[in-house]
């Protein structure tokens, strides 16, 4: 955030507020949030409408294509409040839009090139962390299955792909094969554990892209990024009132994005703990999760999808772990990390995550069973 405040004063962060179509004066300007990606600040405004919204500059090493990112978001949150529109819930939902410049553009790209975007502001919401109790955790799950279903009747091609091979997993395996085969391990018995774990899932890798080969699995929109702190909460209500983070929502399956809130809801000791054996997947929340998702997403999934959930939870789980282990083979050249062993340390977790969903196979599926 720093970088920016320096290279735009907050004159040039006014100025380049006031570009976006608003009413009312512009108050002011402040970083906002913690994501690691995108520059991101909050826009208070003296207006009888909206009090907020939010400015972002996107980093545009990591979205090389921004453009397309905008086309995306346009494309897929007009369809969704027009369908708000047409069929009203019975509680709060909504979604962010995508606000325009006075010349009608859904960016800006100021004089250094920066490419800027402004996006409306969820009022009275907040989001967490962590899994707080059994309640949130259906929340989480209904607000994925909302997400789901507001754009289950949008054609994916719709939508460019902006993220390709974005959780392909023998895409991934692939790539640990290749570095694997160029590099000399250091041998110990944390190295050996994850090249057995891995060695014995190689076939398993692909269960999700050949289902979907074979149209088992229907090609849909997914969000790409379902963790909890992507989730809205109404302060006052303490229900889901919005998925944010959209610039991952690209064509893909539905599963991956199951497989990812259920990975990263249901393990109550984290992604970073070093007491690898506290590693466990939590049932309850999975089935609060798997409960507040199904109610929604029943409206369209089909029996070979529920078929799959149980694979995808597990699947996922073991694709981060594998992509973590391949950045520690290769040398921790991707993911951030805080000292050398990191990555090995990461995928050890995810890993015993696998494990402990491999263990309650037959729970996991038996709550599916129970909840269609």
């Amino acid at each position: 955030m720093t970088t920016v405040i320096r290279t735009h004063g907050v004159e040039n962060l006014v100025a380049i507020a006031e570009r976006f179509t608003l009413q009312g004066q512009i108050v002011d300007v402040q970083a906002f949030g913690s994501g690691n990606i995108n520059d991101t600040f909050l826009v208070n405004i003296d207006s009888p409408g909206d009090k907020h919204f939010i400015l972002q500059r996107i980093n545009t090493q990591v979205f090389r294509q921004p453009q397309l990112i905008m086309q995306n978001l346009r494309t897929f949150t007009d369809h969704i409040c027009q369908k708000l529109q047409h069929t009203p819930l019975d509680r709060r939902w909504e979604m962010p839009r995508v606000l325009s410049t006075k010349e009608a553009q859904d960016y800006y790209i100021d004089a250094e090139g920066s490419f800027w975007r402004a996006i409306s502001f969820i009022e009275q919401s907040q989001s967490f962390d962590t899994m707080q109790n059994l309640e949130q955790a259906q929340e989480i799950g209904y607000a994925l299955g909302m997400f789901h279903n507001l754009i289950s009747d949008l054609p994916p091609q719709r939508l460019a792909d902006t993220l390709e091979g974005f959780h392909i997993t023998p895409l991934y395996l692939r790539h640990y094969q290749e570095v694997l085969a160029r590099t000399t391990p250091q041998i110990s018995p944390e190295v050996n554990y994850c090249l057995q774990f891995v060695s014995d899932r190689t076939t398993f890798a692909y269960i999700l892209e050949n289902a979907k080969a074979e149209g088992k699995l229907p090609l849909r929109l997914m969000h790409g990024d379902p963790k909890i702190n992507n989730v809205m909460f109404d302060t006052a209500t303490q229900k889901a009132v919005s998925v944010i983070d959209l610039d991952t929502v690209k064509p893909g399956l539905v599963h991956y994005d199951i497989g990812d809130c259920l990975r990263s809801g249901c393990n109550p000791v984290g992604e970073e703990t070093a007491d690898w054996e506290s590693v466990y997947f939590d049932t309850d929340l999975c089935q609060g999760i798997l409960q507040g998702y199904l109610s929604v997403a029943k409206a369209f999934l089909t029996e070979n999808d529920y078929a799959y959930i149980y694979d995808a939870i597990r699947l996922i789980a073991f694709e981060l772990g594998l992509r973590f282990f391949a950045d520690y083979l290769a040398g921790n050249v991707y993911f951030k990390v805080k000292h050398s062993e990191h990555n090995l340390a990461r995928a050890i977790v995810q890993f015993k995550l696998t494990e402990s969903i491999e263990s309650q196979a037959t729970q996991i599926r038996q709550i599916i069973q129970d909840l269609k």
